[in-house]
């Protein structure tokens, strides 16, 4: 029985994760967010625990005793949160992190897009490189995503880049970003200290599509 850590599980890349694990017999999940009454129809295969990843008794507890976490936070202190969750799983001894962060944070996307990017979130992104340099610099054997802007299609098509790759292309799609995370769960030792970027194939353009 693989023991899951979802943090954040109340986001909508995370629900499509759930959904997708939901009728998993060798998965135990554990859904960790802020309103427990965000989350409705847990599968069976879950427990639901209400706190916040910046309260050590909350979070320290879930830590423990997992293989797996994933973490799909936000807002202006996810530096903060990154390391709350490093020094906890480092305590704990538990070595696996999938953590979503941003495109952008090395200003690693080019041309238009990339300028544009920059106008519509540059200002957000210098916590998610902090909690992205957090993460790189601990032990954990950890796997950094950074989505393109995301879309609500109902579809999984994308494509990964490096690092210290250019970025492609502007969009992809939550289910997609949540079909990588299904491998890297199902495979743990699937880009292992990876840092990778995720988009749908054929989307270069000066933007998103959908905007």
């Amino acid at each position: 029985m693989k023991k899951v850590l979802i943090l954040g599980a109340g986001g909508q890349i995370a629900q499509w994760v759930i959904e997708m694990l939901a009728e998993r017999h060798d998965v135990k999940l554990t859904l960790f967010l802020r309103h427990a009454k965000k989350l409705k129809n847990a599968p069976k295969n879950s427990r639901t625990v209400q706190g916040d990843v910046l309260h050590k008794d909350q979070l320290n507890p879930v830590i423990a005793d997992q293989d797996i976490i994933y973490a799909n936070l936000a807002g202006v202190d996810i530096d903060r949160q990154a390391k709350a969750i490093v020094e906890a799983m480092s305590a704990a001894g538990v070595k696996r992190l999938i953590f979503v962060a941003s495109l952008g944070i090395y200003d690693e996307v080019p041309g238009k897009f990339g300028e544009w990017n920059r106008r519509q979130i540059g200002d957000y992104l210098p916590p998610f490189r902090r909690a992205a340099d957090a993460i790189e610099a601990s032990a954990l054997d950890y796997t950094i995503l950074r989505p393109a802007w995301l879309s609500d299609e109902d579809e999984v098509d994308y494509e990964t880049t490096e690092r210290d790759e250019p970025f492609k292309g502007t969009e992809v799609s939550r289910k997609s970003v949540a079909d990588l995370i299904v491998k890297l769960i199902d495979s743990p030792k699937r880009s292992v200290r990876g840092n990778l970027g995720v988009n749908k194939p054929g989307t270069d353009g000066d933007k998103p599509g959908f905007l």
